[in-house]
């Protein structure tokens, strides 16, 4: 069997030997997915539905121009329960974050080093991606989100 780099040359579905079949690329060209990139997600989903386990905990929060698109992500990592700071990590994208296995391996990544034990994460998106006071005035609706003026976060409902 010819073999470049660890891809197999024969166009079979799986390779024989000790090589892995070739996995599906994505993002950079030529770039081998790990086993977990694949996974990531349905992980991150799994862990949020067996509920509080203990410390550390991690929240997702998904945000967006609408309910529709999601283009921030802020993963925070609660240490402990009475620990008032909070290490957040905040993922932007011009296009829907959530469909994205580069930025769901890189979540899996970031809640794995911390050793987090609960994940809580939403289930829609719940507001702006802009944040109040650093880029629109406390009180006042974001004026590049017209979608959340006059919107319940948590429900996407009009509340006028």
């Amino acid at each position: 069997m010819e073999q470049i780099g660890e891809q197999c040359r024969r166009p079979t579905p799986v390779c024989r030997g000790t090589l892995a079949p070739p996995a599906p690329l994505t993002g950079d060209v030529g770039r081998r997915r790990g086993p977990h990139e694949r996974q990531a997600k349905k992980w991150i989903q799994k862990k949020s539905k067996k509920g509080m386990l203990g410390y550390p905990f991690a929240t997702i929060a998904f945000y967006g121009p609408t309910d529709k698109i999601a283009t921030k992500i802020v993963i925070g990592i609660h240490k402990c329960d009475d620990d008032p700071h909070c290490e957040l990590k905040k993922i932007f994208s011009e296009h829907d974050i959530r469909r994205d296995d580069d930025v769901m391996e890189d979540i899996y990544n970031f809640i794995k080093s911390n050793n987090v034990k609960s994940v809580a994460m939403t289930d829609r998106i719940i507001g702006c991606p802009h944040e109040e006071e650093i880029d629109y005035p406390k009180g006042t609706w974001c004026p590049k989100c017209e979608f959340w003026h006059g919107r319940d976060r948590w429900t996407g409902n009009l509340e006028h």
